[in-house]
Formats: C-alpha cells, structure tokens, sequence
C-alpha cells in the first residue's frame, strides 16, 4: 500500500466509512477529529500522507483555518487537500479552491467517487511534482534555449494535459489542438521552429489550472450559475500558480495565465489589451477560441466552418489580436474539406 491518506472529520462514523473506503482500495488512512489534532499528527513525524480529506465544519477550528495552517507551513504546504463537505453552497467551494484546495467531495461518501478524486488528485499533484523535478535537477549547467527544450520532458507535458482534457467529456483533445493551431499560427508569424515548439508546448499546459475546478462544473450540461461561472474564470490564475513553479520556462505561466484576455481589454482576469497582453498569449487566445467553436459541446454540436470565419473575423481588433486573426483566417481558407477540427 503506497498511498497515504489522512484523513479530518469530527464525526466518528465519517471517519471509519472514509478509512474503509479507502482500504478496500489498497490505501492506507489514518484518521483524526480536529483541525488542532491534524496539524499535531503532521507536524509529528518525518513522513508526510499523500492527500489529505478535510472536513470543513469542525468545532474549534475550522477546515479554512486548518487549510491555512498547513499551507503556511513549508514541510505541508505541498500536500494536496479535498475538502469533505454535505453544504450545496458553491461560496464555500470558491473559497476553499481560492485558498489552495484541490477539489471538494460531498457527504455522504458514494465509493466510486470518493476513490476516483482520491487516485485523479495523487496521481495529478505526482506529475506535476515529476515535472517540477525533471527541470530542477537539471539546470545545474547553463544551456542553450534548444537544450532546454530538449530536457523538458514532453512527455510528462502531454500527460499532464491529457489529463485536463479528460476532465471533459465534450473536448477531450483540446490542449493537443489548441497547441497545434497555436504552433501553425507561430510559424506563419515568423517565428523559428525553435520558438513555434515552444508556443507548441504552451498550448499543451494553457488550460492545466482546470486541474482545480470540480467536474460537475466543467461537464454540466446547462448553463453555468454566475458562481459557477465566476469559479471556472479562476482556471487562469490557478493555473499560473501551477507553472510559475518552473522557473526555466516562464512562457507556459504567461499562456496559461492571459490566455483568456482581450485585444480591447474586455478579457480576464486582470482586463490588460493589446500589446500589453503577452505575445504568446494572444496567438493562444485565438487557437483556443477557435477550438472552442469547432468542438462539440454539451450543448451543441461543431459549429458550421462559415460561422466560426465569422466570428475570428468579427473578433479581430477586439478579442483578438488582428495579426494573429488574420492568420488564422487564412489558416480556415486553406481548409476546404473542414478538417481542422475535433473529428
């Protein structure tokens, strides 16, 4: 049994169905009823769990103040957090994912699902920390952008968007073809191969900060609740702070953090326009809007190829950069079969 889970509900019977759960499933638990007592147990030993279930309502102190503990604190701040809750307000899942929770599950426990977030959000956070490692252990030696490249594995890279994109039912492949599109547009600019594979690899990571946001909201099938909404506009900045942790290759935070921004500033999540607006950012904004019409939705269908033409060219000067409208534009002409999309 290699997975370590720890897990913090006040309620007796919480505690022992979650601890049972999780040993049928070949994990070990240990279980402790307060936030005071959970912070004693991690601080108390040389070994750290590997996920954490927290309840949010507990006397004493609370699962945000626990949460925040563990968080200020550099030998747990790393260790992923879920939150175990019975409320139905989605205030409390904005703030608890604000404060660096990585999912939330519902009380009481259905089996399948409890097990499913438990494995998605370790086997996640173990990739990303791969990731993070691969790059560290080599930058010792001063390389060349093309080496640099060449250290960064790509394939952990696709793994980890795979990994978003099947969050999504309706647009699994997304990442794959926002990156190639986006590549397609770099080339076209001007840019070398050199830095189209590296537009290439942003476009792989734009959407990884969906990594925090429930399923439930990405795959609804109705339209969003202005909480909802507000939430799923996080995915930028949580997925800045995921990728600002890879320090050789600043370009992936800047995709996935301005991908959503307009060229007349009417975007997010911080309204820049224009030149302001990260060069890379706005070849992705325009592939990933593109990718967005001529996928299917929940709701609809891929759109027709002369409605998607429309929209770039309704949308250039004001969503999108001009320039990189205009290629795409071309990029839409060339295709007179329409395969340039989710097949």
């Amino acid at each position: 049994m290699n997975e370590w889970i720890l897990v913090v509900d006040d309620d007796a019977n919480n505690l022992k169905t979650a601890s049972h759960i999780l040993l049928k499933s070949e994990m070990r638990a240990s279980g402790v009823r307060s936030g005071e007592e959970a912070l004693r147990f991690l601080n108390g030993g040389e070994r750290r769990p590997d996920l954490i279930l927290l309840d949010i309502h507990m006397p004493g102190m609370d699962g945000f103040e626990t949460l925040a503990k563990i968080r200020e604190t550099p030998a747990t701040a790393a260790i992923p957090v879920v939150f175990l809750t019975a409320d139905e307000d989605s205030g409390s899942e904005t703030r608890g994912l604000q404060a660096g929770a990585m999912d939330f599950i519902k009380k009481p426990f259905v089996p399948e699902v409890l097990m499913t977030r438990v494995r998605h959000i370790i086997e996640l956070t173990r990739l990303q920390s791969d990731l993070e490692s691969q790059v560290r252990e080599k930058t010792a030696a001063v390389l060349a952008q093309q080496e640099k490249l060449n250290r960064l594995s790509i394939q952990i890279v696709m793994t980890l968007a795979g990994a978003v994109d099947a969050k999504d039912e309706y647009t699994n492949g997304h990442s794959r073809r926002v990156a190639e599109y986006a590549r397609e547009i770099a080339r076209r600019f001007g840019y070398d191969e050199e830095r189209a594979q590296n537009i290439y690899l942003i476009g792989l990571l734009h959407d990884i900060g969906k990594i925090g946001i429930p399923d439930a909201i990405i795959n609804k099938p109705g339209q969003l609740s202005e909480e909802e909404y507000a939430l799923t506009k996080q995915h930028p900045e949580m997925g800045c702070r995921i990728l600002e942790n890879i320090p050789e290759f600043p370009e992936l935070a800047i995709g996935a953090h301005w991908h959503h921004e307009h060229y007349d500033g009417t975007g997010y999540p911080d309204r820049i326009s224009g030149t302001n607006i990260p060069e890379e950012a706005r070849i992705i904004a325009v592939a990933d809007s593109y990718d967005a019409m001529t996928s299917r939705r929940s709701y609809r269908d891929v759109l027709p190829q002369e409605v998607v033409r429309s929209e770039i060219e309704k949308g250039a000067g004001t969503q999108f950069d001009p320039a990189f409208a205009k290629i795409m534009l071309e990029m839409i002409r060339e295709d007179r079969d329409y395969s340039m999309r989710q097949k």
